[in-house]
């Protein structure tokens, strides 16, 4: 079993920026990649941002030029620098662990924590 713990989350006006921080129970380099997601009670989950162990990124175009994720893999950590933050970014933020590309393909998800609440207002 892998534990993911999210932390970083918080109140923040519009137009400021949160650094959220993932960090696992084993070495992050064991997966094919590993990402941010996003989901809203009630609502469907959305994929922010993805990192593979090759280091390629990918976006979500809701936040494209405005989040950048990062690894740090002597930390076992990930990393979500969220700027320029809008009220719509508000949600509960999660890390996400994939095994393999055929579970990141799929929509799939192999672990996953429980969750950094984010809320942009003024």
């Amino acid at each position: 079993q892998v534990h993911i713990v999210e932390s970083g989350g918080g109140l923040v006006q519009p137009g400021g920026s949160l650094r959220l921080s993932c960090a696992a129970s084993r070495s992050i380099l064991s997966f094919y990649a590993m990402g941010w997601s996003r989901q809203a009670p009630g609502k469907q989950r959305v994929l922010v941002a993805t990192i593979t162990v090759g280091g390629v990124t990918n976006y979500a175009d809701s936040v494209e030029g405005r989040f950048t994720i990062s690894r740090d893999n002597a930390k076992n950590t990930v990393y979500l620098q969220m700027n320029s933050l809008k009220p719509e970014d508000t949600d509960v933020y999660y890390c996400d662990a994939y095994l393999s590309r055929a579970v990141l393909d799929y929509g799939g998800r192999s672990y996953w924590g429980q969750g950094t609440q984010v809320t942009v207002s003024s």
